[in-house]
């Protein structure tokens, strides 16, 4: 059984759910930004090395430009991340190089860094889902899901 929070005692099904939708990311996006920034890294910095390498997102395993990078993380880039930037400090540690046509490409070095960092994602998971039960994140995401549905967006 889940305890009420006494904040909680004036929120009711009238309540905007853009509203808490939008803090709730913002503070997330926060939050796991800072505790990769504790690590040495960025998020858009790990998003390079995660759509870069064959063990991870990249399709193929092959280099890609900027241009296709920023295609492929349309979705999760925010307005502020600067990927031309990000990866010149890649390139600066040798986690990513360059060839002679603009393609990226991650390094055994830039492998290691990602794997590491995706060794830390299961304990920041954990800091944001302290004290809510599997049952009641399931059934937050459902809901998100349906006002998703109802409202024409894609699932």
């Amino acid at each position: 059984m889940t305890t009420q929070n006494p904040s909680d005692a004036g929120l009711a099904a009238a309540q905007p759910a853009a509203y808490w939708t939008g803090v709730a990311y913002e503070s997330l996006i926060a939050f796991i930004r800072a505790r990769l920034a504790e690590l040495g890294h960025t998020q858009p910095q790990f998003w390079l090395l995660r759509n870069l390498s064959e063990n991870d997102l990249s399709p193929d395993g092959q280099g890609r430009t900027l241009p296709e990078l920023r295609e492929a993380m349309a979705s999760y880039l925010r307005p502020e991340d600067d990927l031309a930037a990000e990866s010149e400090v890649l390139l600066g540690r040798g986690w990513l190089t360059r060839d002679g046509e603009g393609r990226l490409w991650i390094t055994e070095a830039g492998e290691e860094a990602r794997v590491g960092v995706q060794r830390n994602a299961p304990a920041i998971g954990d800091a944001i889902h302290e004290g809510i039960d599997d049952a009641d994140y399931v059934t937050a995401l459902k809901v998100l899901r349906r006002m998703i549905s109802n409202t024409g967006g894609a699932v």
